[in-house]
């Protein structure tokens, strides 16, 4: 029977369906699977950690294939950068249908090496194959991990009560640039070329991984996530349920880039609650704010304070256009029935 559901199910339903499941239990185990928590830690005993994420990734319809190969690597590594960690290595599945032509998984396969090798990361392995089953190429899965010393890493679950709120870049990101690109089109007609070439453009900060170890560099820094699905919305839900702390967030303290503010409007999706991978949200000691901005100012990275993180009782509110609300568990994000229906909208054409 079909769950009815696109995309990852709710915090609650996921914990529902892999309740029990996770094999043999292991008390090197420091971070695992859990709401919102980007990627697992684990104590090798030698005085040193290793984070390790997983990720699957799509083409974007309208992106040449060697931009797929830059989401793999630095979607993948943005998970491991959360946790302070320097991702170092990767293996990858690249799956391709039938009929791709061995081009297609060279343009892949060469993007990806480009961009590991930016970020200093090095390919261990993987695999490769064309398949019947498979109707576009698909990167399976991505692994990404890297080291660091016992005491030099943090998580999404390590807010705690006082702790300032940051957010990079604003809301929205991959939504607004991916869709814009979908439904370049219509919005350029609506909204003409500038806009819609500054939210395609976006496609490029695609990426926490310089956001997350800048910050975890310059210090104070006590949790970051990476806000995908579900958005920042979903992201500070998440922060809070993971952290055990209440977030009290101002959303007009953030300057939504125009551009994505429109692409939202016209399309007709909130840009608070769409996928925005790009986005880091971060916990920091409240000494320690102006030094990460800073240091993000420094790296050329747009950022805002836009809340504290209050109380023991993880609730999220959030105040936008003047009114206070509450933010519920994150169900399916809005990003994905647009980009469906534009898929389907382009194969018809």
């Amino acid at each position: 029977m079909s769950s009815g559901h696109v995309g990852k199910p709710s915090p609650t339903r996921l914990a529902q369906l892999l309740a029990g499941n996770f094999g043999a239990p292991s008390d090197s185990v420091l971070v695992g699977p859990g709401p919102g928590l980007d990627a697992a830690v684990l104590d090798l005993g030698d005085g040193r950690v290793m984070a390790i994420a997983e990720d699957p990734i799509f083409p974007a319809p309208g992106l040449p294939l060697e931009i797929m190969g830059q989401f793999t690597v630095h979607i993948g590594a943005s998970d491991v950068a959360v946790t302070g960690v320097k991702p170092t290595y990767m293996t990858y599945t690249l799956l391709l249908p039938r009929t791709s032509p061995e081009s297609d998984a060279t343009a892949i396969i060469t993007a990806i090496s480009k961009h590991c090798e930016d970020l200093g990361i090095t390919v261990l392995g993987g695999h490769t194959g064309w398949y019947d089953a498979v109707t576009i190429p698909t990167v399976g899965g991505v692994a990404v991990w890297g080291f660091a010393d016992k005491d030099k890493w943090v998580s999404p679950g390590g807010a705690r009560d006082g702790d300032a709120l940051l957010l990079t870049k604003g809301p929205s990101i991959e939504a607004a640039a991916l869709l814009a690109i979908l439904y370049r089109d219509r919005l350029q007609a609506e909204l003409g070329e500038d806009i819609v070439g500054r939210a395609c453009a976006r496609s490029d900060e695609i990426t926490v991984v310089a956001d997350a170890l800048t910050a975890f560099e310059a210090g104070g820094v006590h949790a970051m996530h990476d806000a995908t699905e579900g958005g920042v919305l979903g992201g500070l839900w998440e922060m809070a349920s993971a952290s055990g702390v209440g977030i009290d967030a101002d959303l007009d303290a953030v300057d939504v880039p125009e551009d994505i503010a429109q692409v939202a409007a016209a399309l007709g999706f909130d840009p608070w609650a769409a996928i925005s991978e790009g986005t880091l949200l971060v916990a920091a000691d409240p000494g320690a704010v102006s030094t990460v901005m800073g240091a993000w100012q420094k790296a050329g990275i747009q950022a805002w304070e836009m809340g504290r993180f209050s109380g023991a009782a993880s609730e999220v509110r959030v105040r936008r256009a003047a009114r206070e609300e509450s933010v519920a568990e994150p169900q399916e994000d809005p990003f994905w029935d647009l980009f469906f229906a534009g898929l389907a909208a382009d194969a018809e054409g």
